[in-house]
């Protein structure tokens, strides 16, 4: 995935439609940024609050024209999200024009994603559709054909880190289209790749995910705070706001590297001054989400700790008594790969 191009199945994230003159307020309402300034044929990822002021969800949500936009959830919470927006659009936003409805079972969708990516999806479309950095760069969308006629999507979003694409087509050619892209990669090596691989990459470039969205963090403890929008209301907004969850020694989201190289972090693993007692007095945070990293050669690690952000290059003790686990790790950014992005825009 790094060198070459991998496919992925992405099929069960929650997929919604949404259309009307209103979608845009709808969505504003919807999630801590603006989305009511996306233009048509692109795509932008967004966070969802709870009413109490923590994270609930996060995915993208595509225009693809005027009044149809597209949105996606993550598979664990897709019926929960339609079942809020249900309760938003009747309780407390009935006066906007909008409708909606799962589509999550209508539409296969594969990523398609690693430096050759676009090799292999130029191949897949019919002529005459430009797929160039410059007429479809990150974060573009639009509707395209493909195999010959078959009506679908194209997204090039990424959760890999590298150049990346989603093809969604209805779901009676999923499995056509899955042959087809693997039939259209042989030449650049392609591979398919599942969920233990999608997590290995997705903590190499520090996105957040089931481990860090686990209903107790708020966007500032995962490094969102930014996007929360000062020009608009949204669900969530003014809990957030409660002196407790603005407090500077929350634990929030860092990267962790073990001081000695093959050192193993494991999930969960409670974290400490170096020279502090192992009691739960001086637990200062915990390890949400390991792996392996082969691009890097070490374990790397996502963590949630006090005052994470600006204690970066300082060392703590990972402690983890239940698996025996006792290592000095190095607090650090949580990108481990390609932080300015370069690779993911090409």
């Amino acid at each position: 995935m790094r060198t070459g191009v991998g496919l992925c199945d992405v099929s069960t994230l929650g997929k919604i439609e949404l259309v009307g003159p209103d979608v845009g307020s709808f969505l504003d309402f919807l999630y801590i940024n603006t989305m009511s300034s996306l233009p048509v044929g692109r795509t932008r990822y967004g966070l969802m609050l709870r009413e109490d002021g923590f994270a609930f969800d996060d995915g993208t949500v595509a225009r693809l024209a005027a009044e149809r936009w597209v949105m996606t959830t993550t598979t664990a919470n897709a019926p929960c999200v339609l079942q809020h927006m249900e309760y938003v659009h009747q309780v407390l936003r009935p006066e906007l024009a909008v409708a909606f409805v799962s589509v999550t079972d209508r539409w296969a969708q594969y990523a398609i994603a690693g430096p050759r990516a676009r090799d292999v999806v130029a191949v897949l479309l019919d002529p005459g559709q430009d797929v160039s950095d410059a007429a479809f760069g990150h974060m573009a969308c639009g509707e395209v054909r493909l195999l010959g006629g078959l009506g679908g999507r194209l997204f090039r979003i990424s959760f890999s880190g590298e150049r990346g694409y989603e093809i969604g087509v209805p779901a009676g050619f999923g499995e056509t289209l899955a042959e087809r892209i693997m039939a259209a990669g042989a030449p650049c090596g392609i591979v398919p790749y599942g969920l233990e691989a999608l997590s290995v990459l997705r903590i190499e470039k520090g996105h957040p995910a089931g481990g860090e969205l686990n209903g107790q963090t708020t966007a500032g403890d995962l490094g969102f705070a930014r996007m929360m929008s000062s020009r608009k209301d949204f669900i969530g907004r003014a809990m957030a706001q409660r002196p407790a969850l603005l407090a500077a020694d929350r634990p929030s989201l860092v990267g962790l590297r073990p001081v000695e190289r093959d050192a193993r972090l494991r999930g969960g693993a409670h974290l400490l001054k170096p020279d502090a007692p192992a009691e739960a007095a001086h637990d200062e945070g915990w390890i949400t989400s390991v792996a392996f990293s082969p691009t890097l050669g070490q374990w790397i690690g996502l963590a949630m700790l006090a005052r994470g952000p600006a204690r970066l290059g300082e060392r703590v003790r990972a402690f983890d008594p239940l698996r025996g686990g006792d290592c000095v790790v190095e607090v650090c950014a949580p990108c481990f790969i390609d932080p300015q992005g370069e690779r993911l825009r090409g």
